[in-house]
């Protein structure tokens, strides 16, 4: 049986440097959002391939196959497996939803305050010209979602 955690927060919360730890003391390994999202405008998407390539797959007691998003070229890249039973960290914006939820033993989500946030991402990717649009996203997906309320735990920013 494949053992799944789920780590999410808005961007810039720390969501990255904890996955490895997390990954660490799960004896697992980390997949992040960020591979699976096709661009931008993805958060959505993103979520949903999580959701059947990766996690549902995981639960069923089957092979998780995926392909990594190529953000230079735009489109799908190389694939990706992880056999059944496997431990893992699903790291990133939208992967708290309600539908994930309930396949996973452990559900992390990162409080942190926006100042923070921002600054944490323009020291990441040099530009914060996609903050916005971005934002608008997490905003939508959250509201919709609940994901904060679905964790099973809440932390501060790492």
């Amino acid at each position: 049986m494949s053992r799944l955690w789920l780590l999410d927060g808005r961007s810039g919360s720390g969501k990255t440097v904890l996955a490895d730890a997390l990954a660490a003391e799960l004896g697992g390994v980390v997949v992040h959002m960020d591979d699976l999202y096709p661009g931008w405008d993805g958060l959505d998407a993103g979520s949903r391939y999580a959701l059947e390539r990766i996690l549902a797959p995981l639960a069923r007691g089957e092979d998780a196959v995926w392909r990594r998003w190529d953000w230079a070229a735009h489109a799908r890249a190389e694939e990706h497996r992880l056999p059944a039973g496997s431990a893992l960290v699903l790291e990133g914006c939208g992967a708290l939803s309600r539908a994930s939820a309930p396949l996973a033993e452990r559900a992390l989500w990162l409080d942190c305050d926006e100042p923070t946030r921002r600054a944490r991402a323009l020291a990441r990717d040099g530009v914060d010209d996609w903050w916005e649009r971005w934002r608008a996203q997490e905003d939508a997906f959250y509201a919709r979602e609940g994901s904060r309320g679905l964790a099973t735990e809440v932390r501060g920013c790492p």
